[in-house]
């Protein structure tokens, strides 16, 4: 889902401000005849018309550009939750649609008022009365219109992350090359640097297999393929944790949802040039050791920055902490073995829940049959 696409929404000035000036201009453009009375109120009656319509549409487009929250993602709710005020937003949203049927309810009063009148100045009373009560509905949801940008501004960070993709999530201490990694193994160009906290959100690669079965960078857009029968990896750098449970932050704990959500490998990056945290990185490999067992989710090591260290140095702290890594090459045909296997048992689950759906359908019409034979008696 990417939320990228999602524009901003103008403030109350800008959104009247046109409308008004769409009115004038329309209204200019366009002779009436008839009485004076009746030009006059055929004039404030478009100048109405004009108004409401661009407003309930501007709003209607902004409602409707927000995704259902019922029918997201568990993924994506929980992200939301991390990063948002979700039930403000929510909230906010609804003020639009509680703007947008006054401006419809006080159009309809108007209408009749202007139609009924008798004189040009209770035509322009009323024209004046509608102005008002429109403005006064619209800078109300000013603060709303608000935050609104603000969650935007956030859900922008969002990854594009597709559902039933076989998943790989790249995790570990801040600036040990996760992101170096991502690129080198997906062809991405996700910005790197020589200090923590680089990556602040979720960014995304994606891998595919060539007729010889080798992996390569998935260079083009990636869509969805039916019941996902050809091999796409989407590969996951997710923001440096400190293995600080109890004092996570937002960037961590979007890490950690990752991990938990998403992954069907995680991958565990040692860098033993960060001499000063090398004790927290054997901590929080062994954290993940035991959550392995519990969730059965493959745990890869790997260590990077290779070409600063010794290889020597890496054999003894391998021997010294019991630990076992994986070659970049090895690492790959573990990703297409076990990316098969994962595609293989989606291919039989999506057939199966594809079977039950036609069982209801056949059963339900052969209710449907049976009422009508009933009925029919």
């Amino acid at each position: 889902m990417n939320f990228e696409k999602i524009p901003p929404l103008e403030d109350s000035k800008f959104l009247l401000d046109i409308a008004f000036k769409r009115a004038r201009e329309r209204k200019d453009e366009k002779k009436f005849k008839g009485k004076p009375i009746d030009r006059a109120k055929n004039k404030e009656l478009i100048k109405l018309d004009l108004i409401s319509a661009y407003l309930i549409a501007r709003l209607d487009k902004a409602i409707k550009i927000y995704p259902s929250f019922e029918h997201l993602p568990q993924f994506y709710i929980k992200l939301m939750k991390l990063t948002l005020d979700i039930d403000q937003l929510k909230l906010s949203l609804g003020s639009l649609s509680w703007a947008k049927q006054n401006i419809h309810k006080f159009h309809k009063l108007y209408v009749r008022k202007i139609c009924k009148s008798q004189t040009y100045e209770s035509v322009k009373d009323y024209q004046k009365q509608f102005y008002g009560r429109v403005s006064s509905i619209m800078k109300q949801i000013d603060k709303h219109i608000s935050h609104i940008n603000q969650a935007r501004r956030t859900m922008k960070t969002y990854p594009d992350i597709k559902e039933d993709f076989f998943t790989i999530c790249l995790y570990g201490f801040p600036n040990i090359g996760k992101t170096t990694l991502l690129n080198k193994l997906t062809g991405t160009k996700a910005k790197t640097a020589a200090y923590e906290f680089t990556t602040k959100s979720i960014n995304v690669g994606y891998l595919t297999a060539d007729k010889d079965n080798n992996l390569k960078p998935a260079i083009t857009k990636i869509k969805k393929k039916k019941h996902q029968g050809d091999l796409v990896v989407q590969v996951c750098d997710v923001p440096g944790t400190l293995a600080r449970k109890d004092k996570m932050n937002i960037i961590e704990l979007q890490a950690e949802l990752v991990k938990e959500e998403l992954a069907q490998i995680i991958i565990y990056l040692f860098d033993l040039t960060q001499y000063h945290i090398i004790d927290n990185q054997i901590k929080l490999h062994k954290n993940l050791i035991k959550q392995a067992k519990k969730t059965k989710v493959p745990l890869i090591t790997i260590f990077s920055k290779q070409d600063l260290v010794s290889e020597d140095e890496i054999e003894d702290f391998k021997d010294e902490h019991n630990i076992s890594d994986t070659s970049l090459e090895d690492l790959k045909q573990t990703i297409l073995e076990k990316g098969k296997a994962f595609y293989k048992e989606l291919a039989k689950q999506k057939e199966l829940e594809a079977q039950k759906e036609l069982e209801a359908q056949a059963a339900e019409a052969e209710q449907e049959k049976a009422t009508k034979q009933e009925q029919s008696i």
